[in-house]
């Protein structure tokens, strides 16, 4: 994203905050990994969302109306000595020349200047609770403000939520978010697709996990999310990660996995037979979940409420269910009654941008919201057969996933992954090839 990008959204939140407020966000902290090593740094999303900043030991201030300037950044100072070991860092002056800040600081000042910023403003905009040891010194500014009230200085009375304010608008993705958004997508479903002519027999879970990592770091991106690549039985673990089965002929392997590309992530799951052919138990099931995916995505769409595509999927799922024995009873009473959640035990998708599982209220007011333009959403509805179900045997250990990313659009939803193949003949001429 360029600095027009991330201005146009500073102003946007400081509209919402009005004159009388102030916003103040912190980066990251660094996570240490083990000892003196640190895990590869990941910026706050909302932080990077707001100014494109990449480092730790940051603070971001929106300080509406200010005469000399209303976006201020504190951040690290250049040292020679620490890029000698750690690379540049970006300091003041490109802060303002590179990133927009209309004044830049030392970290280390923060205490003698943002209390100056805050005095003569009502109210306090920030991520209370994200970041405790933060909060704890936001806090102790403010109350330094207050304790000076006889002499006439005005404190800040309340503190407002500046997430609320912020996830609403990364829910709706500009022109360059979605195309970001797209280009994530197409390099994860080519990431998928090589996979076709990789995977057989004899290969370890996590042989499959690296061709997806040297697909994902070849584009300089990485994995969006832990990546699950799951053979027989441990498709039906909704998370597993510990990728270190062998694939066996005869046995199937859900991959589920995205890149993130700058900031933002892509998440497909296919289900793919290991010696290249489904077998009659893998296919029905796997046909119930594909048919259920295709109702889901009939639904997305202006208009329509974020329920629709769950309540759409659940019903094919449930009946498909019913067809091959493994449930018994009325359509509507199982979905009454919830029994099928014994092997459909999640939602059908989660908005996707910046996090994977990205931010946005799913109600307002109580109500399923209804999708805009601009959206993003997976559909991954799924069908999970333990060993140990109360069904016939032959269907134990089948697991099958299927999951797509969906730009809601003005008259519609365009599908970022469809070039990733799901449907059976396609997926098996591949592989035989």
């Amino acid at each position: 994203m360029d600095n027009a990008e991330h201005a146009r959204r500073r102003e946007t939140l400081m509209h919402h905050i009005g004159d009388d407020g102030i916003a103040v966000l912190a980066a990251a902290p660094e996570r240490p990994r083990n000892r003196d090593v640190h895990h590869p740094y990941r910026q706050d999303s909302d932080f990077l969302y707001l100014t494109g900043f990449d480092e730790p030991e940051a603070v971001a201030v929106l300080v509406p109306g200010r005469d000399q300037g209303q976006y201020i950044l504190f951040s690290r100072e250049r040292d020679p000595q620490r890029e000698t070991w750690e690379g540049r860092t970006i300091g003041q002056d490109a802060a303002v020349s590179e990133f927009g800040a209309d004044d830049a600081f030392p970290i280390d000042d923060i205490d003698d200047i943002l209390p100056g910023l805050m005095e003569g403003r009502a109210k306090v905009y920030c991520a209370m609770g994200a970041d405790p040891a933060f909060d704890q010194r936001l806090i102790g500014w403010v109350n330094a403000l207050r304790a000076r009230a006889r002499a006439g200085v005005k404190a800040p009375l309340e503190y407002g939520s500046l997430e609320h304010i912020v996830h609403e608008m990364r829910l709706v993705k500009s022109r360059a978010e979605a195309a970001k958004m797209r280009e994530a997508a197409r390099l994860t479903a080519a990431a998928h697709e090589r996979l076709l002519n990789v995977i057989r027999p004899g290969l370890r879970e996590y042989e499959i996990e690296a061709e997806l990592l040297y697909d994902f770091r070849r584009h300089n991106g990485e994995p969006a999310y832990p990546i699950i690549a799951g053979s027989g039985a441990n498709a039906c673990v909704l998370h597993y990660i510990a990728n270190n089965a062998e694939l066996r002929a005869g046995e199937q392997i859900l991959i589920d996995a995205g890149i993130e590309l700058d900031g933002y992530a892509a998440d497909i799951t296919r289900t793919l037979p290991v010696s290249g052919r489904f077998s009659a138990e893998q296919r029905a099931i796997y046909e119930v979940v594909l048919d259920a995916q295709r109702a889901a995505l009939d639904e997305v769409r202006p208009g329509q409420h974020w329920n629709a595509g769950h309540e759409a999927a659940t019903r094919v799922l449930v009946e498909g269910m019913l067809d091959l024995g493994l449930l018994t009873g009325d359509i509507d009473e199982v979905i009454e009654n919830g029994d099928y959640r014994r092997f459909f035990m999640h939602r059908t998708g989660h908005w996707l941008g910046m996090d994977v599982h990205d931010v946005g209220d799913y109600k307002i007011d109580g109500h399923w919201r209804e999708l805009e333009p601009g959206m993003a959403l997976t559909v991954e509805p799924g069908l999970y057969i333990p060993p140990g179900s109360p069904v016939d045997e032959r269907w134990h250990g089948i697991g099958v996933r299927i999951e797509d990313n969906c730009l809601v659009t003005r008259d519609g939803h365009e599908n970022l992954t469809e070039a990733a193949p799901k449907a059976i003949a396609d997926i098996e001429a591949a592989m035989a090839g």
